[in-house]
């Protein structure tokens, strides 16, 4: 299994989780770089925290786990 790894700050083209506009302040945002991987950052950190990135096949499985329900959602 391959896990997240720390990242540079780059130019990607971000997105911010559809799940954010709550004051809540849990927002994440997610990117695509030049060579395919997902970059995925803390909104609040306003691009100046770490970025985490994935390979594109770890990145959909954490996303079906979520929609699968095998991790508790606060809303």
């Amino acid at each position: 299994m391959q896990y997240g790894t720390a990242l540079d700050q780059g130019g990607f083209d971000w997105r911010k989780s559809s799940f954010s506009g709550g004051q809540n302040g849990n927002c994440i945002e997610v990117g695509r770089t030049p060579a395919g991987t997902i970059p995925v950052r803390d909104t609040k950190q306003h691009g100046c925290g770490p970025i985490l990135e994935f390979a594109p096949a770890v990145f959909r499985d954490f996303v079906n786990a979520i929609k699968a329900g095998e991790f508790p959602v606060q809303r």
